[in-house]
């Protein structure tokens, strides 16, 4: 990343997507710093100029290029960037939603956060009310935030949504709607340039985009960096089987297995369809096989996303039973809906699993009080992303991060 004046990049955070933009933030304004701090030294030397003198011509240069008089801040010290844009919430009790951007963001390339799951209760209308979205609730922010950054002259739209609202509606059964499809023609048609999400659920979704360009970023080096604090990773003190926990995530666990270096197996279930699931405890799962070997080992599973955690929950009492150790699942997405998390704490507290490690992508307070609980950190992925994107450089060593995970295994 070339240092460059960042006061062209600007982040918009709906009230859902708030929390981990802050983070995301807080990473940029770190990333920003180093590489100002590391240019600094390299030009000084190499042209023989004082470190104050280069700040104050570097200065000089970002003042007599922006549109302003002057740009903001000192003249012999580093300029923090703020990124944050001054955003106005106001939801109405008839359920609508208005957003109104105070600062003036034309012409700059705008990133949109939004947590689409995030159902924690959250200040709006400058503090007065609190109130728990739903999901739509949170589409409908995002749409009207949308807007009003494309109506205030913004470059371009980038949205940064951990969490792709409607994913698992992405293709048709029967007559249903590919609702993640409209939803990407909506935002198209709104101007969106690009999409960054995590883990999407299904890949055929980033092919209903004519215009915009997804990004899908993957957690799997944050999941086995926290993974390698709690189990060894080398086999020496233990060994260790990756497991798929059903014939839709063997891609995923087979990654895993192939990073790590360790065999693969896969949990094979019995469903009966004519059960809908309301809950983690009315999983339609009738019969559960397993395809490979895990007695006297540590299970690792890995999926996606955890809604109910009914079906997770019975593959890892299932994987206890055939004599696993330790069981331990990730979860890119860890929704936790309904009674989950209490549902979660019991099978706990009966030895059922060890850990569940989970991104911080979705906003949970209460998960966060359980021992059970690790979070994986991927705000810095994200503001490495927007970084390069941001510089038009290349993704390719974020987005396929096998060689880091190799060095990762091996070191610990």
């Amino acid at each position: 990343m070339p240092y460059t004046n960042p006061s062209n990049l600007a982040v918009v955070a709906c009230p859902g997507g708030e929390s981990f933009a802050d983070e995301v933030i807080v990473h940029l304004r770190n990333m920003y710093k180093h590489r100002y701090n590391l240019k600094r030294d390299v030009i000084s030397k190499r042209y023989a100029i004082e470190r104050e003198e280069y700040i104050k011509k570097l200065n000089f240069h970002n003042d007599v290029t922006s549109s302003d008089i002057c740009g903001k801040g000192p003249i012999d010290r580093y300029r923090v960037p703020q990124f944050k844009v001054n955003t106005e919430f106001t939801y109405f009790m008839n359920g609508e939603f208005k957003t109104e951007i105070k600062d003036c963001i034309r012409g700059k390339d705008v990133y949109i956060f939004q947590d689409v799951e995030n159902h924690q209760p959250l200040a709006l209308n400058g503090g007065k009310n609190k109130l728990s979205l739903s999901v739509n609730d949170h589409v409908m922010s995002l749409l009207v935030t949308i807007d009003a950054v494309r109506q205030a002259g913004a470059g371009s739209i980038t949205l940064v949504v951990p969490v792709y609202p409607y994913s698992r509606q992405h293709k048709k059964k029967g007559r249903e709607g590919l609702t993640a499809s409209l939803l990407g023609h909506i935002y198209e048609l709104m101007s969106v340039k690009q999409i960054i999400t995590l883990d999407i659920h299904s890949r055929e979704i980033e092919n209903a985009f004519a215009t915009a360009h997804i990004e899908n970023l993957h957690a799997s080096y944050q999941i086995i960096r926290e993974l390698a604090k709690i189990v060894d990773l080398t086999g020496e003190k233990e060994d260790m089987v990756i497991v798929s926990p059903d014939t839709g995530a063997i891609d995923r666990n087979k990654f895993y297995a192939t990073g790590l270096k360790k065999p693969l197996a896969m949990l094979y279930k019995e469903r009966d369809y004519s059960v809908v699931t309301q809950n983690a405890k009315s999983t339609n799962i009738k019969s559960v096989k397993l395809l490979g070997d895990v007695k006297g080992k540590v299970a690792f599973l890995a999926d996606d996303m955890l809604g109910t955690g009914g079906t997770m929950l019975k593959a890892m009492e299932f994987l206890k039973e055939q004599g696993a150790t330790k069981v331990i699942c990730a979860i890119s997405l860890p929704f936790f809906t309904g009674n989950a998390i209490e549902l979660f704490n019991e099978a706990y507290k009966k030895g059922l699993f060890y850990r569940v490690i989970g991104t911080n992508s979705v906003y949970h307070e209460k998960l966060l009080e359980y021992e059970w609980f690790i979070n994986a950190d991927v705000s810095g992925l994200f503001a490495n992303v927007i970084t390069r994107i941001h510089h038009q450089q290349s993704l390719s060593d974020l987005l396929d991060n096998r060689t880091i995970i190799d060095k990762l295994a091996k070191r610990d």
